[in-house]
């Protein structure tokens, strides 16, 4: 078995940091709870309603800010309506006690992008969010923000997921190129290979149907975030259709689903992270759940080549994509070894072989 020096952990090095004490969980692992190169992070049991969302800063536990921000607690055991538009602060029930040699990045779950909750993980003394510095040992805390449809979570309610790294796992562009030509990244015939990442392309065309989308609604009923199929799609979403210009108008701060042009394949011995926001190619965001795991579109893992699910959001003025236009780039990294279960088939992943498709909520 290969195994590297540098580069993201496998599911069984995940789960030997329990064994070590770099983790600690206050209630037992979920079963699925550890997925091919992460972790999913868990709800504890209170959310803090806060004024604002904030960076705690050097030498600033998360919890002396809460005592200066919070509105009100909420008690999550039960499950709670987090309310679009509010900003809460829920410490998890996941910590961590890294060693010196180990950082970690987070990012929200696919279906947590796919429902316009916005998250963000944060420690105690953080500069940046989303991010865990080497060594670092203390509190998880996540902030939560939905922001198209109001949810239910509730304690156990995984909303967001952790990446841990051991030294530079990053992969240059001509290693990128090399590993294109070899393993076809993405499916193009040119790929478009800069600013360390390949890029993807909007697919505006709509296929035998014509949709090539879904607009999120405004004033809709509440999503249980732990419920799958529970919800008409059309009580949410209103389809968007091509009407042969293959193009399509980004009102600001609407919320669309769109899909990307290319298959995305991620070889078992390495995972994926999309850049969320390039201001070079347009004002808009894609995608804020950027993790994709080894075995993501991946033959052997069921795969045939998975197309990408694009969160987009227009920001400050409307904005024209136009079919075949880039929206984003995947940045490829190195796995420190193979994980014992890959996305798709090994895991019953909800997402693999896909196209266009909105989150497991609906039916």
């Amino acid at each position: 078995m290969m195994t590297r020096d540098s580069g993201i952990l496998a599911d069984s090095d995940i789960a030997a940091l329990f064994e070590t004490g770099a983790l600690t969980s206050a209630r037992d692992l979920d079963h699925d709870q550890i997925q091919p190169a992460s972790l999913d992070l868990r709800l504890g049991e209170k959310a803090y309603r806060v004024r604002a969302s904030f960076m705690p800063g050097p030498d600033t536990p998360v919890a002396k800010k809460l005592e200066r921000l919070k509105l009100h607690e909420i008690d999550l055991r039960e499950g709670a309506v987090l309310e679009t538009g509010c900003v809460y602060i829920v410490p998890l029930l996941e910590g961590l006690s890294l060693p010196a040699e180990l950082s970690a990045s987070a990012n929200p779950k696919s279906s947590t992008g796919r429902l316009d909750i916005f998250t963000r993980v944060i420690t105690d003394n953080a500069q940046e969010f989303d991010k865990v510095p080497a060594g670092y040992n203390g509190p998880l805390y996540l902030e939560v923000s939905p922001r198209t449809f109001p949810i239910v979570a509730r304690t156990g309610s995984r909303l967001s997921q952790i990446r841990f790294r051991k030294g530079t796992a990053h992969i240059n562009e001509a290693e990128l190129a090399a590993l294109h030509a070899a393993e076809t990244l993405v499916a193009s015939a040119v790929p478009n290979i800069s600013n360390g990442g390949i890029a993807l392309s909007i697919d505006l065309s709509g296929g035998e149907n014509g949709l090539i989308g879904y607009r999120g609604k405004h004033h809709t009923s509440v999503v249980d975030v732990d419920k799958r199929a529970q919800h008409d799609v059309l009580d949410f979403w209103e389809p968007i259709y091509d009407r042969g210009h293959r193009e399509l108008v980004l009102d600001p701060d609407e919320f669309y689903i769109l899909v990307s042009q290319e298959a995305v394949h991620v070889p078992p011995l390495y995972a994926a992270e999309m850049t969320p926001f390039d201001p070079l190619v347009g004002e808009f965001r894609v995608h804020y759940a950027g993790f994709f795991d080894p075995g993501f579109g991946n033959v052997s893992a069921g795969g045939k080549g998975s197309r990408a699910v694009l969160e987009v959001r227009s920001h400050e003025v409307p904005f024209i994509l136009e079919h075949g236009q880039i929206v984003g780039r995947l940045i490829y990294e190195h796995m420190l070894k193979r994980p014992k279960a890959l996305y798709g088939s090994d895991l019953g992943s909800h997402y693999q072989a896909q196209g266009l498709k909105l989150s497991k909520h609906f039916r």
